[in-house]
């Protein structure tokens, strides 16, 4: 049997080239040698977005034709939705009652987001996000999970948890490993921060070819550049990054040129859209067939959500009977 992977996305709103450039590519190709399950999680993104769940509801949709559009198989991959294994959320309950609320307030990730987002009191689903992973990853005894850097202090808590489950009761969940990253967060348009539909700097992977070279013209790129001769420095602009991240066959090339003033930005952006499309237009084509069959969709999700249902059943059997408390058995 092939080792278990879990990848997802919180569903807040459609994905784009920073997914795909630091997860979605990698997925694509892991799912050859592992048995993954790609979680939509749909009661996590509830955790920034109760207040407003149609925004879960609209984009549950809308992220399962993206990661169909990358080139996730469903015949590889188990697609399925968080909030439809009632397992996970008992599951978040056992685990929830020996895992300390100071070790929750001290998760980096937690500590982070919470001043993003201006947090002065986190609620309890928030501060639980980490118990809540962790369910979602044992509930399926996953054993590979790829990450950014950033993910690290959650998968770490979910080993923690783990061993903790099995010193009370009984080891039976593998101990996860953390598959990191190789690819830097992509930036975004605005050249301020990491690639964000929230904060209208993105591409979106349903992007049409018009919209990618609408977008590159208006990426940030190097202000010192005044005149198309002027000598640039790649190093920090915005645009060179992409072509880091899509099209590292020509870097070093347009180092060169950049450098000694013999490209100007609207050449160099030129260029890289034309690559961008070019890796786009396969998902174009993935969408629009399924685009046009949306019940097709919907059926994939429900098959892959009863699989994991399955698994997950499975699993939550091994757990009561670890913490004896299958009264009827």
């Amino acid at each position: 049997m092939k080792p278990k992977l879990l990848s997802g996305d919180r569903i807040t709103g459609k994905l784009h080239l920073g997914h795909y450039a630091g997860s979605l590519k990698k997925r694509v190709e892991l799912q050859h040698s592992y048995d993954c399950y790609v979680l939509l999680a749909d009661v996590q993104a509830l955790t920034t977005h109760y207040e407003n769940p149609e925004i879960v509801s609209e984009n549950l949709r809308n992220v399962a034709m993206d990661y169909l559009a990358c080139g996730i198989d469903p015949s590889l991959s188990t697609l399925f939705i968080q909030s439809m294994i009632p397992e996970i959320a008992e599951l978040t309950v056992y685990f929830s009652m020996f895992v300390t609320v100071n070790s929750l307030r001290h998760n980096p990730t937690i500590k982070s987001e919470a001043a993003e987002r201006g947090y002065k009191q986190m609620y309890y689903g928030f501060l639980g996000y980490p118990v809540s992973q962790a369910a979602d990853i044992a509930i399926c005894k996953a054993e590979l999970i790829p990450v950014g850097e950033d993910q690290l202090p959650h998968i770490e808590q979910t080993r923690k948890i783990i061993r903790r489950f099995h010193q009370l009761y009984a080891p039976i969940f593998p101990e996860p490993q953390a598959l990191i990253s190789e690819t830097p967060r992509l930036m975004g348009l605005d050249g301020n921060s990491k690639m964000s539909k929230g904060l209208n700097n993105a591409i979106l992977l349903d992007s049409t070819r018009d919209e990618v070279n609408d977008n590159i013209q208006r990426a940030k790129t190097d202000p010192a550049r005044i005149q198309k001769h002027d000598p640039g420095h790649p190093e920090i602009c915005t645009v060179f990054s992409y072509y880091q991240a899509f099209s590292p066959e020509l870097t070093n090339e347009i180092y060169s040129s950049c450098t000694q003033g013999k490209i100007g930005c609207k050449d160099c952006k030129k260029t890289i859209a034309n690559q961008i499309n070019v890796l786009l237009e396969p998902m174009r084509e993935r969408r629009d067939i399924y685009s046009r069959n949306a019940k097709q969709v919907d059926e994939i999700l429900i098959a892959g959500t009863e699989h994991a249902r399955t698994t997950a059943k499975e699993t939550m059997q091994e757990v009561r009977d670890a913490m004896k408390i299958n009264y009827f058995a």
